[in-house]
């Protein structure tokens, strides 16, 4: 029953490296459409979607049916809830990636807004957070984890930046405002994929350390 239960805990390792290269991809194209104005890349981007999803309940499903069968303990039993809550998590990544995609669409009726350059460390920093999270959770890296989380704080020091720079722009030339709100809906989404990242990397200490650090700093200030 172990060795059944061993194999069936590696076959969902796979399928969530194998979600995580979609999202991930997803992501990538998503902002390549809003920078490059490529619809084509953001119509790839929501396709995938319905993909993500069928992977996730199937993911959970197998992950509860394991739970319910074996009834797993110590380190199997984090491994599987710690699966399920990351793969809630890269669900909601690829809804994020398709929010991004369903702004840069909108782009397209604003062919002579640009997009701030202000925008480009702050995707290379969102996808590292991603990559660096998954592979914190496949090799139980703590140190690694709590690496991703503290680069958070560089995101939303990123993001606040870009809007500023928007609140800027819709001051000086008030029609580009539409364009920059939706560029600022953008930029939002992908903040929150970073936000999404670290949750996985906290979910990571969890399955290393047993530890919960959720709310860490909220309940150090109350």
């Amino acid at each position: 029953m172990s060795k059944h239960l061993d194999r069936a805990i590696s076959d969902l390792r796979t399928d969530l490296v194998d979600q995580f290269g979609i999202v991930e991809q997803m992501i990538g194209l998503s902002v390549r459409s809003l920078v490059e104005r490529r619809p084509d890349l953001a119509n790839q981007v929501i396709a995938s979607d319905d993909q993500v999803d069928a992977n996730d309940i199937r993911i959970e499903e197998e992950c509860l049916k394991l739970l319910a069968l074996h009834q797993p303990v110590s380190a199997d039993l984090r491994w599987l809830t710690t699966a399920i809550k990351i793969n809630g998590d890269l669900e909601r990544m690829a809804d994020l990636a398709c929010s991004i995609s369903e702004r840069s669409k909108s782009l397209d009726f604003f062919p002579l807004f640009r997009v701030p350059d202000d925008l480009t460390p702050m995707v290379r920093a969102v996808i590292e957070m991603v990559r660096l999270s998954l592979d914190s959770f496949l090799d139980a890296d703590s140190e690694l984890a709590q690496k991703v989380i503290a680069s958070d704080q560089e995101v939303d020091r990123l993001n606040v930046e870009l809007i500023e720079e928007l609140q800027q722009l819709m001051r000086e030339d008030p029609e580009q405002v539409e364009a920059a709100v939706h560029c600022f809906s953008a930029s939002r989404s992908l903040e929150r994929i970073a936000d999404m990242a670290s949750h996985v990397a906290e979910e990571t200490i969890y399955l290393v350390t047993g530890e919960i650090i959720r709310h860490r700093e909220v309940s150090a200030q109350t």
